[in-house]
């Protein structure tokens, strides 16, 4: 008997886990685009990251699944520590949602809610019905899962070991919060611990304000998912994770002498509806009394876990903005970050070739690496100049908006390297590909073009040289016609039935056009040198 309420009450706990799961799944898939576009637009303002936060954790049904993509965030600078904690609150008060819906007794629908989604989505030939089917199941998931828990718990409650388990927990409320933390670690969900405990509150098997220390516990367990995700992440990925860890820890930390005093306050004939707006009182008002300490919390944070040498090296450096700087000074400290990033990106394209000419996962982890650091800047001088913006005088603001400009060039061309060269190059690798000795000198020309184009268009940028933007311009049709003539030679090989050729044509032609894609790129803020004197007649008519 016992050990068939074991294996029920496991097997009740897996269709909880994976309900949760397919569900937050399904729902990420229906919303990704909403998703990516709210963190970029939203986080910017502390208070809408708190909401932002409840919306995201309502998707994902998973706090900890959450701020695991915070952490992949703020290691990648995409969004700032400060931001990120306003995020983490909003994560607290989101994953109340889900047990507030578990806390009404819908449990005995689990399995025909299931049923429901099943065929619906079974019959289904629309992604969109398909995938809202499937996070239906989910549902119906932890619903099913739920009411096994609860039977198999109340069988559990007869026997004399589950008894005195249950009775050391209620003696000792700091090993309920132990325990618990690590039940909800292993299990990467604070409901499902949370489910339980409504399940042993709604048997009487525990005390209402027992019920409080599980909850304690489970929001500190939540945590075990971000500070795993940040291991092997940069600095910034685990002051993320210990954002989170450390507000959870001092939550309770401030709760824990009043358990007792908000187990009563919230007392009513509902016990299951009570352990849920507990769990939701607690998360809400920490919320609140730790939002205005947010800007305290991320300095301590950053001092608790700094960045490494190598982090500050590439962190922006010069664009610290003082009282005193004029539109002028704040456009030099721009342009010195601008050739900062230049060099990164001119770096990674002299670089490109390397990694198709042989595979050396070193050298790829390393462009990639410098990747993000061109994205950090790029994204830290459009914020500092766009706050500038405004204040500055026209020629100043010209002067701004070209260098926005040629940065977002300059992250584009790296981007090109990132995403399609060295996946370019994984594929040649993967598919042990070889190129002829004629295909490859005309890669390796290409690549050289690129190189000596990309040079000389930094070189217009810092002069302002016409002639300088004259030489780039003529260059780059150069560039066109000898791709071109590539192109032709490489037919011909084909034509000629070349088995090099025919084995490496389509990453052939792509590496040339990524190359050419390069040049354009680099070539692109060039023409507005001409465009009021153009001696050597050089320009597009349209200019």
């Amino acid at each position: 008997m016992v050990h068939s309420s074991v294996v029920l009450f496991f097997g009740g706990v897996a269709l909880f886990i994976y309900g949760l799961q397919l569900a937050g799944d399904n729902l990420q898939k229906l919303s990704a685009e909403t998703i990516r576009d709210a963190v970029r637009i939203l986080a910017n303002k502390p208070y809408w990251g708190v909401f932002l936060g409840i919306g995201l954790t309502m998707v994902f049904q998973s706090s900890g699944a959450v701020t695991s993509m915070l952490v992949g965030l703020g290691a990648a600078k995409i969004i700032s520590l400060q931001q990120i904690m306003s995020l983490i609150l909003g994560t607290a008060i989101g994953s109340t949602f889900t047990v507030q819906i578990l806390s009404f007794n819908i449990s005995q629908f689990g399995l025909p809610i299931f049923i429901l989604g099943f065929f619906i989505q079974y019959l289904s030939r629309r992604r969109v019905l398909i995938d809202s089917m499937n996070a239906l199941m989910g549902m119906g998931m932890v619903f099913w899962g739920l009411s096994l828990i609860k039977v198999s718990t109340k069988e559990l409650g007869d026997t004399e070991m589950f008894s005195l388990l249950l009775r050391s927990f209620s003696e000792n409320p700091a090993l309920t919060i132990l325990f618990t933390s690590a039940f909800t670690a292993v299990v990467h969900s604070s409901a499902v611990t949370i489910g339980l405990a409504m399940t042993l509150v709604g048997h009487h098997y525990i005390s209402l304000g027992d019920s409080v220390y599980w909850i304690f516990g489970a929001n500190i367990g939540t945590t075990a998912t971000a500070l795993i995700a940040s291991i092997g992440s940069n600095s910034m990925g685990r002051q993320v994770a210990w954002a989170h860890c450390l507000y959870k820890i001092a939550g309770v930390l401030l709760f824990y002498p009043f358990a007792e005093n908000i187990a009563n306050f919230m007392v009513t004939d509902s016990p299951l509806r009570d352990v849920a707006n507990i769990n939701t009182f607690y998360n809400c008002v920490a919320a609140l009394l730790f939002y205005p300490w947010i800007k305290y919390g991320a300095r301590l944070i950053e001092k608790i876990v700094p960045l490494s040498g190598d982090e500050k090296e590439f962190s922006v450096q010069f664009l610290k903005k003082t009282d005193w700087e004029t539109p002028s000074i704040v456009l030099a400290h721009a342009e010195r970050e601008l050739y900062r990033m230049s060099d990164i990106v001119i770096r990674m394209i002299d670089q490109s070739l390397n990694v198709v000419r042989k595979n050396d996962q070193d050298l790829v982890a390393e462009l990639r690496k410098s990747d993000d650091r061109a994205d950090i800047l790029s994204r830290e001088l459009n914020l500092y100049l766009a706050q500038q913006l405004e204040a500055a005088p026209r020629t100043v603001q010209l002067d701004m908006i070209r260098l926005m400009n040629f940065a977002a060039d300059l992250e584009a061309a790296a981007d090109v390297v990132d995403n399609q060269i060295i996946e370019l190059a994984a594929k040649t690798h993967t598919l042990k590909v070889s190129f002829p000795n004629e295909g490859w000198k005309d890669l390796e020309d290409m690549a050289s073009v690129a190189m000596k184009i990309s040079e000389m268009s930094v070189a217009c940028f810092q002069t302002k040289d016409k002639d300088l933007a004259a030489q780039v311009i003529f260059h780059k049709r150069e560039a066109r016609k000898m791709e071109h003539r590539m192109r032709e030679a490489h037919i011909t090989r084909l034509v000629k039935g070349s088995p090099e050729s025919i084995n490496s044509s389509s990453i052939h032609l792509d590496l040339l056009g990524e190359y050419r894609r390069i040049i354009g790129l680099m070539s692109n803020h060039v023409y507005v040198h001409l465009k009021d004197s153009d001696t050597y007649n050089i320009l597009p008519r349209r200019f």
